[in-house]
């Protein structure tokens, strides 16, 4: 089962995509994408295989995708988009869920169970960092197939939209990219983020957020990841005890596309333990 619907969770309304059938004895898994500047479609390849023993949430934040648009500069905080996902929970009575934050998304579901513990039962964090951007650079910077392919990223002036960066095997690049398209770069601003008019996704040390806890996580993570380094991955891993690492080999950022049946899997297992 697959169905969208336009939710209304106060301020604004959000496109919400509901797969595979709710469970009284499983809870939903909810899931936050990346950017924030496009919607969730693109994390289809690898949330639709668990939707055959899982029902999923998923939904695109407010001022992307088909969610409410046009909103003041103001309006588009992480903070809403924490409280966004805690109202659209409460909206379709799913009680205490499970939930996967993917990217950017990994950093709102930090706030999440920081602010809202009860409603969390486990959390998946997929290519993201609990750290800053500056601490992937001592791992990218002698990298020589990262340089590579920046190289290739900027000759192209944009238009393969980091594809050859997200993805590791090249062959699979065009396909992401087609992914990709329909899909805009919404009401969100990279320079907002640069010039310090965007608040911060996590507030306080996400390390000791997830440590304290107390949730089973799982640190799902592209052995070949691009923009947050595997070692990153394997630092959480390390600080926070109740975690299980689980690294798709020969895959980059996009690992759940490029390994889709591999991803599911790792979530699979770590949900029904």
């Amino acid at each position: 089962m697959e169905e969208t619907s336009l939710v209304d969770v106060g301020d604004v309304t959000l496109f919400v995509r509901q797969l595979g059938r709710r469970d009284p004895e499983r809870p939903s898994l909810v899931v936050l994408h990346g950017g924030p500047d496009v919607g969730h479609s693109y994390l289809l390849p690898g949330v639709r295989p668990l939707a055959v023993d899982h029902h999923v949430v998923m939904f695109d934040y407010r001022g992307c995708g088909r969610s409410s648009r046009d909103l003041s500069p103001e309006a588009l905080q992480p903070e809403y988009v924490v409280e966004d996902t805690r109202r659209l929970i409460r909206r379709l009575d799913l009680g205490p869920v499970d939930l996967l934050g993917f990217s950017t998304g990994g950093r709102a579901a930090t706030r999440y169970v920081q602010e809202n513990p009860d409603d969390i039962r486990r959390l998946v964090l997929a290519s993201t960092s609990a750290y800053d951007s500056a601490e992937s650079e001592p791992y990218l910077r002698d990298w020589a197939e990262y340089h590579r392919r920046q190289e290739i990223e900027r000759a192209a002036g944009g238009a393969l939209r980091n594809s050859t960066i997200f993805v590791w095997d090249v062959d699979l690049a065009p396909g992401y990219l087609r992914l990709l398209e329909g899909l805009d770069q919404g009401d969100w601003s990279y320079e907002r983020y640069l010039d310090g008019r965007m608040h911060p996704w996590v507030v306080g040390n996400a390390e000791q957020i997830l440590r304290d806890c107390g949730k089973p996580i799982l640190i799902l993570h592209g052995e070949k990841d691009m923009g947050f380094p595997v070692q990153l991955a394997q630092r959480l891993h390390r600080a926070v005890p109740r975690s299980t690492l689980a690294v798709v080999a020969d895959s980059a950022h996009m690992c759940h596309y490029e390994k889709p049946d591999l991803w599911a899997q790792y979530v699979r297992d770590f949900l029904t333990r």
